[in-house]
């Protein structure tokens, strides 16, 4: 079984469910970034030792979420924010960058977001997941297809991302892409095992504290939360170390190679995953998810795709070594 057949679709579609055509890699890098090593909107973590994993009731084991396990890493910066569109559109300003999903002519987009005319001329079903739609010309800066825009989402995490892409622009800026127990650390924001950024309860005070599914999968999204597909990268309070939104809104790359049995691998001092593997790791779940399916909104939970798969619901944030 490929490492990614186990998981509910809702999380994020790779490529592989779909024929495409080749991708020819460009280089971002022969345009450096003029603030390259710049920390501006990054926070310095010390580091130490934390319990990573989980052995909750409410989570996945065949995930790979546990064994509960003593980690121990070196400090480091990571972005309090995903990236935005702004901030991505910046770097394709400067590099002339193209996509995965651009060169491919199509990602993954949400049914409920295709207009009408574009699902009957420009998009294609996915055989036994109606909610997921192949869209032609679906893309960063075109985020459901033709006729749609960034223009009033500059603020938003950037979407249809595969992890090439992220991973040209973290080398672009002069950082890199968290290691998972990098983004567990950060993500739990000093707090010990707890089933959110926050605590254990999903809405303490019955105030929201992330952009989930509010409503039945995948049919009617009520939108309680605030928000239908993206929020603003800072819609909600950070957690206890200054990051905004490291669960709900876009699932988030990490480096490392994914594997189910992510405590071997790597060693309990600053792990960087398996040496090799199919799929990437994904953390932090995201406005799809919905206790009913896809209950990868919490701190501990984690998914994958492969490098070169783009979604309406993947984006990222970049670290730093301190």
């Amino acid at each position: 079984m490929d490492e990614t057949e186990h998981r509910p679709s809702c999380c994020s579609m790779n490529r592989g469910s779909m024929t495409h055509s080749a991708v020819v890699e460009n280089d971002a890098l022969s345009h450096p970034y003029a603030g390259q090593n710049s920390k501006v909107n990054m926070i310095l973590l010390p580091g130490g030792t934390f319990l990573m994993g989980t052995e909750d009731a409410e989570g996945f084991p065949d995930d790979g979420e546990g064994p509960i396990r003593e980690v121990e890493l070196s400090p480091f910066y990571i972005d309090s924010c995903t990236v935005t569109n702004a901030e991505f559109a910046e770097f394709v300003r400067r590099t002339g960058y193209i996509t995965e999903a651009e060169r491919y002519g199509w990602s993954y987009v949400f049914h409920l977001f295709v207009p009408e005319r574009v699902r009957a001329s420009e998009s294609r079903p996915v055989p036994g997941l109606p909610w997921w739609l192949a869209v032609n010309g679906a893309s960063w800066h075109r985020p459901e297809g033709a006729g749609s825009s960034i223009e009033e989402r500059l603020d938003h995490p950037v979407i249809h991302i595969s992890w090439h892409d992220a991973h040209r622009y973290a080398q672009w800026s002069g950082k890199r892409l968290p290691t998972e127990a990098e983004w567990e650390y950060a993500a739990r924001g000093g707090l010990a095992q707890k089933r959110y950024p926050w605590g254990d309860l999903l809405k303490p005070g019955g105030e929201h504290r992330c952009n989930i599914w509010q409503g039945k999968f995948p049919d009617k999204d009520n939108a309680s939360d605030g928000y239908a597909g993206t929020a603003p990268v800072r819609a909600f309070p950070p957690n206890g170390y200054g990051l905004y939104q490291t669960v709900g809104n876009v699932w988030e790359w990490c480096s490392d190679w994914f594997s189910r049995a992510p405590a071997a691998p790597g060693g309990a001092n600053n792990p960087k995953g398996p040496r090799n593997g199919s799929s990437r790791v994904m953390r932090g779940g995201s406005y799809l998810c919905h206790n009913s399916y896809c209950n990868r909104y919490r701190v501990a939970a984690r998914s994958s795709n492969t490098p070169d798969s783009s979604t309406g619901n993947l984006g990222f944030r970049c670290a730093a070594d301190a």
